[in-house]
């Protein structure tokens, strides 16, 4: 089906196809929804950076430190609290995410995880790499939520799994992002993997 629009100084039709418009609204609908995942985890790696009192910051009395002890550049841990307390008791992974807190390790890759994951939804570049590597740290969250409370199925955990795959099949990038231009550069040319 398409729609007729008319120009004042032209007497001829010039068709465009209805999809156009609804196609335009859902790839501004789907760069919406990257920018705000985008800004969840680099907000996420900021706080967790910083200790600014959104949810990193506060001593074990509950009283504000931001920029003080619970930040990760002043050597706090941006795992371990979580890994060590917020596990549930009946958690089939308890001991193995248990193992995982504090480690050096995985809190460099928990936070450049953040950072990336981050940048690349923030800018619309390394779409596959960036929702892939998002969909994973949805993924432990979620096996570390088990099991969920409000559902016996679906938690906001599954749910980023899910946007996280959206937004890469989506081509969320190319819209309010640097997407068609990075997906023109050279390297992505040859290496597809890093669209």
């Amino acid at each position: 089906m398409s729609v007729i629009h008319r120009r004042s100084d032209e007497t001829d039709a010039v068709q465009v196809p209805a999809h156009h418009d609804q196609s335009t609204w859902f790839d501004r609908a789907l760069a919406t929804l990257r920018i705000a995942f985008g800004i969840t985890f680099l907000w996420a790696f900021l706080d967790k950076t910083f200790a600014l009192g959104f949810h990193t910051g506060y001593d074990q009395e509950g009283n504000l430190d931001r920029f003080g002890d619970a930040a990760w550049i002043n050597g706090a841990s941006p795992t371990e609290g979580f890994l060590s307390f917020a596990i549930p008791e009946n958690n089939p992974f308890k001991g193995f995410f248990n193992g995982l807190a504090g480690s050096a390790v995985v809190d460099w890759l928990f936070m450049l995880g953040l950072l990336g994951i981050g940048v690349t939804l923030l800018l619309g570049v390394a779409m596959r790499i960036g929702t892939a590597a998002g969909a994973l740290m949805y993924a432990f969250m979620y096996a570390a939520a088990l099991p969920l409370e409000n559902n016996p199925v679906v938690d906001d955990h599954l749910v980023g799994i899910i946007v996280m795959a959206v937004l890469a099949l989506g081509a969320a990038g190319t819209t309010w992002g640097l997407g068609h231009w990075w997906n023109r550069t050279e390297v992505v040319e040859n290496h597809p993997v890093l669209r």
